[in-house]
């Protein structure tokens, strides 16, 4: 028998990446999408031949005009002619090249993108359900989302304009060296002083837009918030309080942004003043060399040239830069989600699996802690037998959920094993674990969509013939008939098309369908309407006929109808046994629950 020790990770913060370097957040982002990485080198040999291009039509001016035009002999019309057709192919061939060169860069993207949507999706199932209930909802689905956009947006456009503005300012650099050495100089020189900021720069632009990320998270809750709740909001009038908080998370995305393009502005203006010192620079200089005859008219002509082939491409770096840490920062929040370690790990193909039959539990040593808090259960030891009708039952907070959710092994002990058949469930594969193991919770989530395909959630590949014969084994088969298009009723967001008790209907229908060997019910009829309660309780003995069930009893008259009680009180099992001898037992935890509940029904009872 394992008695396994555990460390919770239930709850644990979702890393936000933020410490990482913007290299360290590429190399990581890179491993996780390595089809970013394919076919690099000549993806980047095309973004060259593409830079080559820019500078065809400087040289070719050059050319022409100093020795075509002004040549020792004279003007030399097939000269002309001659570079015109070299100019035509090469812009071409390069043009080719750049066509390439975007096409595989888009498709590299895109798969590489792909996968980090899929990994970071998968992941989100996989996390602590505590971190996902204390994240804001907002901010969880962002970074599955809007950050990936970002990402995206950067490595398929401003990635491109990346590529090929680097290769351009080599390209540039290169053909300016051969022309004047000297006006190279004062070329970069003009542009020392943002390369050297660069760094600076980078930093504030990081931290900004790290700020700027979050807050699209924060402004999402609080405009989803709202649609989600649209009932409460407008059931207590606090339709300004709502907009207040809306409004202020909006005031707050746009200082955040305010404050991060204040960073760019510099940037970019700073590229305008270095761009005016180089062209005024390279007059002055090459009008000097020309009177000294170091430089001729085509040379000068050319030169200006490519200098605004080096300009333009500094200047959109400034935009790049922005455009890079914004993808950077999200970057980082995605590769955030996905190293943020999963409670619950999958053994997989090494997993044991359960035999189909009614299964028996044991609870050895459980003790469980929320992180940061006492513990909610205390060294919980019991056994429950095959077949067998359980109903655990306590206060509210004395950690009687706490079992259902270990059961079904959405959370895992502190300390302590959970066994069924004698396994342990950290052992059992998911897969096995999910078709012997159903959990109905007290308010059944139902998908955007048709009751029919709500229900095949139990078991993906129900006919309609399956689902009609469940239906009239739980006694819902007129139910289902008097809805307006019966099992393919669209049951809208969440199920609100429909009654909370229809809502639990369609839940206990997904149950039956999903045919479990142990049934873990959080007082799944508590929903239903009185009219409907007797033939759910009907349909539900039916159901839990020859299964081992535990119900999570939040009305006595559960635990009435059940083989035996567990009663729960603060974290200890304190009671066990039939209904009837534990609310004899004159002042006991249990004889007291069962009275209390007996006397709030007396008046409804009177009234009758």
């Amino acid at each position: 028998m394992s008695t396994a020790t555990t460390e919770p990770t239930s709850g644990t913060r979702l890393d936000t990446g933020e410490d990482l370097a913007p290299i360290e957040t590429i190399r990581r982002g890179v491993a996780i999408s390595p089809e970013l990485k394919e076919g690099f080198r000549l993806t980047l040999l095309l973004a060259v031949i593409a830079s080559f291009g820019q500078v065809i039509v400087p040289i070719a001016v050059q050319q022409t005009l100093d020795q075509g035009l002004r040549g020792d002999g004279g003007p030399d019309v097939s000269f002309v002619v001659l570079i015109g057709l070299v100019c035509f192919v090469g812009i071409v061939l390069t043009s080719a090249a750049s066509y390439l060169m975007t096409s595989r860069l888009f498709r590299t993207s895109e798969r590489g993108l792909a996968t980090l949507r899929i990994k970071a999706f998968r992941h989100v199932h996989d996390l602590p359900l505590l971190t996902q209930n204390t994240e804001r909802r907002g901010a969880l689905v962002s970074r599955v989302t809007t950050d990936v956009d970002q990402v995206s947006q950067f490595l398929v456009f401003g990635g491109l304009i990346f590529i090929v503005s680097i290769g351009q300012i080599l390209v540039a650099t290169a053909i300016m060296l051969v022309y004047s050495w000297q006006l190279t100089i004062v070329v970069w020189v003009a542009f020392a002083p943002l390369f050297l900021s660069i760094r600076w720069f980078q930093r504030k632009l990081t931290a900004a837009y790290a700020v700027v990320r979050r807050q699209v998270g924060v402004l999402l809750s609080a405009i989803s918030e709202p649609v989600v709740g649209a009932e409460v909001v407008r059931a207590y009038a606090v339709e300004d309080r709502t907009q207040h908080r809306i409004d202020t998370a909006i005031d707050e995305f746009k200082a955040a942004s305010v404050k991060a393009q204040q960073y760019t502005v510099v940037s970019f203006s700073l590229g305008g003043i270095s761009a005016g010192l180089a062209n005024a620079g390279v007059i002055i200089v090459g009008v000097m060399l020309g009177f000294t005859g170091d430089m001729t008219a085509g040379r000068v002509l050319a030169f200006a040239f490519l200098v605004t082939l080096f300009v333009g491409p500094v200047q959109m770096g400034t935009q790049i830069l922005t455009d890079a840490q914004n993808a950077i920062a999200s970057w980082r929040r995605v590769i955030g989600i996905l190293e943020t370690p999963a409670d619950l790990v999958d053994p997989g193909e090494d997993g044991q699996v359960l035999p189909r039959g009614p299964i028996d539990v044991t609870f050895d040593g459980v003790t469980f802690a929320y992180p940061g808090g006492s513990p909610v259960l205390h060294d919980v030891s019991m056994t429950i037998d095959s077949g067998t009708r359980i109903a655990i039952v306590g206060e509210t907070g004395s950690g009687k959920s706490t079992f259902a959710k270990l059961l079904t092994r959405l959370m895992d002990p502190s300390r302590g094993a959970v066994l069924l058949d004698g396994i342990d469930v950290r052992d059992l594969a998911q897969r096995s674990l999910r078709s012997s193991v159903v959990l109905v919770p007290q308010e059944g989530f139902l998908f955007d969509d048709t009751i029919t395909a709500n229900v095949r959630y139990g078991k993906l590949d129900a006919t309609e013939a399956e689902i009609r014969a469940s239906a009239a084994e739980l006694g819902l088969s007129d139910w289902l008939d008097g809805l307006p298009r019966g099992l393919e009723t669209q049951v809208g967001q969440r199920g609100e098309s429909l009654s909370a008790g229809e809502r639990q209907l369609v839940a206990l229908l997904r149950a039956h369908l999903a045919d479990p060997d142990l049934l873990v019910l959080d007082e799944a009829t508590s929903a239903v309407d009185p009219q409907l309660e007797m033939r759910i309780a009907r349909a539900l003995e039916r159901l839990m006929s020859g299964r081992t069930s535990v119900t999570i009893a939040h009305r006595l008259s559960t635990a009435e109808s059940a083989d035996e009680v567990v009663v729960v009180d603060r974290g200890r099992i304190v009671q066990r046994g039939p209904h009837a001898r534990l609310a004899a037992e004159e002042g006991s935890v249990y004889a007291g629950l069962y009275a209390s509940w007996v006397a709030q029904r007396a008046p409804a009872g009177g009234a009758g």
